[in-house]
């Protein structure tokens, strides 16, 4: 997904540069399709390269995948762009493009960039495109400016975004087990006042929503709260009800991407599965298509079978819109007469 900026491109060099700030990094051994609609860049995706040793049944699948999650934008036409050694990148490009055109999209261009360098594959004589190809718009293009003007960032690769989703350590990491335990023996006096479960419920749940907007305060005026507070929170979150309070309450303020990216790196491992699905929810309702992505694959990897995390890996597999589910999600007060309208 593209994020909320305007970028003027009218040539091949100069998508190659704003490319980085659609994706939220500088992509390698990569395939990218960059989709319009009309004039305006309306999409854009990125998956791995095939590997040299893939099967072909499975690297045409994976290219009739992407061409499918793309159409369904309501697109009208794309640029393929692969990067990484020509020998993987053009027969990769050639086959995502043919995916393209057999669902009717109109395919502009088809980019390989190589060392720092760029052709078209489908130039054939050097007049276009000499042997050389094309050198890459440098890192302080026009483009790139109007992008950091605009607040985009462009990390230097995926695994720069990996690592801002990464748990903190040291003495960061020490402070926040110390403050864990604590928490854990708070939610036990807790548990202690109220033995039968009804009731025990309604304290989590109403400790739990005093201490999300207790954080939602911090981080909008640009303060991270103390470790305890944030401990408590990350332990009140394992409570469903609590969760999807905080999930409700999700909107498209930048601060928001910023205070579960914090949330997710401090608390302890435990209790990650739900600041990560939140944080990737958080980043889809920005337009932070990758960000998202490696967000709820860290709680994938906690627990396969959360289903929330199996959930938002569904939406983003499927490149779903955030504006064609608006109101999503809907949690009413398990309290009311209504009941629950989400489980995750």
């Amino acid at each position: 997904m593209t994020p909320e900026c305007t970028l003027k491109v009218s040539s091949p060099a100069e998508l190659l540069a704003a490319v980085p700030y659609l994706l939220g990094f500088h992509p390698t051994d990569s395939i990218a399709v960059v989709a319009f609609r009309g004039p305006r860049v309306h999409f854009a995706a990125r998956h791995d390269l095939p590997e040299p040793d893939s099967p072909e049944d499975e690297v045409v699948a994976e290219a009739d995948h992407v061409a499918a999650v793309v159409t369904r934008q309501g697109v009208e036409g794309a640029t393929v762009i692969g990067y990484g050694p020509a020998e993987r990148v053009t027969p990769a490009v050639a086959r995502t493009a043919e995916a393209l055109r057999r669902r009717g999209l109109v395919v502009h261009e088809e980019l390989r960039v190589t060392d720092g360098r760029y052709w078209s594959c489908r130039c054939a004589g050097p007049a276009c495109c000499p042997p050389e190809g094309h050198p890459c718009p440098p890192a302080h293009s026009v483009v790139a400016a109007a992008a950091t003007y605009a607040g985009q960032v462009a990390l230097p690769d995926r695994e720069a975004l990996v690592a801002r989703v990464a748990p903190v350590t040291g003495a960061e990491r020490a402070a926040m087990t110390a403050a864990t335990a604590r928490a854990q023996g708070r939610l036990a006096d807790l548990m202690a006042r109220e033995l039968h479960d009804a009731g025990f419920a309604r304290l989590v749940r109403h400790a739990g929503r005093t201490a999300v907007r207790a954080a939602e305060r911090s981080y909008r005026s640009g303060r991270r709260p103390g470790d305890d507070d944030l401990a408590w929170l990350g332990v009140l979150l394992i409570h469903l009800p609590v969760r999807d309070y905080a999930w409700e309450r999700i909107g498209t303020e930048p601060w928001r991407v910023t205070m579960w990216t914090d949330v997710l790196r401090r608390v302890e491992p435990p209790y990650l599965l739900a600041p990560a699905c939140l944080l990737s929810f958080a980043a889809w309702r920005a337009g932070m298509g990758a960000l998202a992505r490696v967000a709820v694959d860290r709680a994938l990897v906690q627990d396969p079978r959360y289903p929330m995390a199996r959930l938002l890996e569904d939406v983003l597999g499927y490149a779903l819109d955030p504006d064609a589910v608006r109101g999503w999600p809907r949690v009413t007060d398990p309290d009311g007469p209504g009941g629950r309208k989400v489980r995750a």
